[in-house]
């Protein structure tokens, strides 16, 4: 996720798609002015602009199929919740300061072979 507060969504997102040589598939998803999306990127990362009344950042999404497994295991890593968002996903800290989040996967997204931890 690349944040932006100033500015547009429109001009972040055509800044960042042309930096990361990525096209810009869905300059508003969901209608709302906070999300653009981009197409895929290499290595199967997946890349948008996000509207946020924060500092902006770069960071990263865990995207799980069951994500207070994945925040239990992360904390077990180290990593501490910093705050629930919606009710759907975690703001969380590593150990080392960055902040980073824990989302569910889109419908439709899971993959054949999903990662699993003991």
């Amino acid at each position: 996720m690349i944040d932006v507060r100033d500015g547009t969504l429109e001009a972040a997102a055509k800044f960042w798609g042309g930096a990361l040589g990525l096209p810009v598939v869905d300059p508003d998803e969901g209608g709302r002015g906070r999300y653009a999306v981009f197409g895929p990127a290499p290595g199967g990362l997946h890349a948008e602009v996000q509207r946020v009344d924060h500092p902006p950042r770069v960071h990263l999404d865990i995207k799980a199929d069951d994500v207070e497994a994945e925040v239990r295991r992360l904390e077990a890593l180290g990593a501490r919740r910093i705050e629930h968002v919606r009710a759907r996903l975690w703001v969380m800290e590593a150990p080392s300061g960055q902040r980073f989040c824990v989302v569910p996967m889109r419908e439709g997204a899971r993959r054949a072979m999903p990662s699993t931890w003991p």
